[in-house]
């Protein structure tokens, strides 16, 4: 009894997730603080480094306190509550509040951007033809590079930096040099339609990073050797567009396309292994749990790679050092070991397929051609599907003008997110997983979605008409969005 009113006492046990019990049965008040169970959470484990976690109760996350989580699951008090944890990323992303730059150039929509995967650097493909790269110290037009004939539809750099591959209207794919800007070999001619999506092997597969993968209109997939311009095979099968595609980090690319299936094939002989059918209309994307730690490869959220030895001397890479940078086995390591710390807490790679029917699909290929299950809640058709970095939990964007989020392993639904006036185009994450941002025809960054508190923290207005495309830097220090109205915003 304190204070004349008594503090009830809870038995609580901590489990991981996959269900394995952590440390003693505990005797806790109800009173009992999120950042108190982390401290004795750390403690059980004996952690040498404080590691924040999440902490669960039957699905629900403990944002207060263990009373309110109960309050919302209405979990028996007279059993023992089991307590499951989920380690957070170490660092943390601060909330944009501000633009800090419009970056002009473009003479007509700013149609795709993208940071490099150490996030020094950030490029962008238009209407105007033109793929420029841009200095985000000064945030100036750094690289005005020239080919396309027609719209910049697609950039993707390759995971180690040193690369950048843009595909258009124009049916072609150009490569262009990450650090100078300058055209690498001839244009890769061979789709008779404009280019769709891009998508480069894996670091851990292969830190070369020589081959990529490109999706079209003309239904086809070609894989092709960006050293030698040559295309190593065409993937045919899809009866319609092909609306995406994504290298897997097990030997397997997936292919989404118009005629309601997904595909999935062997990298090393373009082989066929079996189609995902469940979608009753077009799908319009595909997203990928790994697909983050894909994208980054070997560099982590402070932009470095681990030192790599050169003819007898160490240099540590930086920004400065791409050109002096001799693949090296430590950092193929790295990136295998980033994408293992995904693949091992979700149990592999999954798929989540968003389709015009309404629905999303998840899927686990490796494993079985038949869907996880079958997500239902948006109300028009669904244009992105984003996993978090972590690959815990995605986000859904829809004409309906609504965000949704569900869980990365079961596919529970865990909240709407609303605000936008007008049909959502894309979604991106912050490295750290706490934080989502959404770019929307109303002409506004809905900026940011707290996917913990399930709240909207701040609104980015500014740009004059639709915003197209939007990315967040693997730092986590900026966003760039680009629209219509042909600026770049910072």
């Amino acid at each position: 009894m304190t204070g004349g009113s008594l503090t009830l006492k809870l038995f609580a046990q901590f489990k991981n997730e996959t269900g394995e019990v952590k440390g003693p049965p505990l005797d806790l008040p109800e009173s009992v603080t999120t950042e108190q169970l982390s401290i004795l959470l750390n403690d059980i484990l004996s952690n040498e480094e404080i590691v924040p976690y999440a902490f669960f109760i039957d699905g629900e996350e403990i944002i207060k306190d263990l009373a309110s989580a109960i309050a919302v699951t209405k979990t028996s008090k007279e059993s023992t509550i089991e307590i499951v944890y989920r380690p957070q990323a170490v660092f943390r992303v601060r909330a944009v509040s501000r633009c800090m730059a419009s970056l002009s150039g473009h003479e007509e929509a700013v149609l795709t951007t993208q940071f490099s995967p150490d996030g020094k650097r950030l490029v962008s493909g238009s209407g105007d033809t033109t793929v420029r790269f841009w200095d985000l110290n000064t945030n100036l037009p750094d690289k005005v590079c020239k080919g396309h004939s027609n719209w910049v539809l697609f950039v993707s750099w390759s995971p180690d930096g040193l690369k950048l591959a843009s595909g258009g209207m124009d049916n072609e794919i150009y490569i262009w040099n990450g650090a100078s800007g300058a055209q690498l070999g001839k244009a890769l001619r061979g789709h008779q339609k404009y280019i769709t999506c891009l998508s480069w092997e894996p670091f851990h597969v292969n830190p070369k990073c020589e081959r990529l993968a490109s999706s079209s209109k003309d239904t086809t997939l070609r894989v092709w050797n960006t050293s030698t311009g040559i295309c190593e095979y065409t993937l045919s099968g899809h009866t319609m567009s092909v609306t995406c595609v994504a290298w897997g980090g097990q030997g397997l690319i997936y292919s989404a396309s118009q005629d309601r299936t997904i595909k999935v094939w062997k990298a090393e002989t373009g082989s066929l292994c079996y189609t995902l059918k469940g979608h009753a209309h077009w799908i319009n994307t595909m997203g990928f749990n790994v697909s983050y730690v894909l994208r980054c490869g070997p560099f982590n959220h402070l932009g470095m790679r681990e030192a790599v030895d050169i003819s007898g001397f160490t240099v540590f890479l930086g920004l400065l050092l791409y050109e002096l940078f001799t693949f090296s086995l430590q950092a193929q390591k790295d990136a295998f070991s980033r994408y293992q710390s995904v693949v091992s807490v979700v149990g592999g790679e999954i798929l989540a397929s968003g389709s015009d029917d309404f629905t999303i699909f998840m899927w686990r290929p490796k494993k079985s051609e038949k869907s996880l299950c079958r997500l239902t809640g948006h109300q028009q058709l669904i244009n992105e599907v984003r996993f978090s970095p972590d690959g815990r939990l995605f986000a859904s964007a829809s004409f309906d003008k609504s965000i949704k989020l569900w869980d990365g392993q079961s596919g529970k639904f865990l909240a709407t997110f609303r605000g936008h006036v007008g049909s959502v185009y894309q979604l991106c994450w912050s490295p750290d997983s706490r934080l989502l941002v959404s770019a929307s025809r109303d002409s506004t960054i809905k900026e940011v979605w707290d996917v913990h508190r399930k709240k909207q923290l701040l609104e980015l207005p500014g740009h004059a008409d639709e915003v197209f495309a939007v990315d967040w830097s693997p730092d986590g220090e900026r966003i760039a969005s680009g629209s219509k109205d042909k600026l770049l915003k910072m």
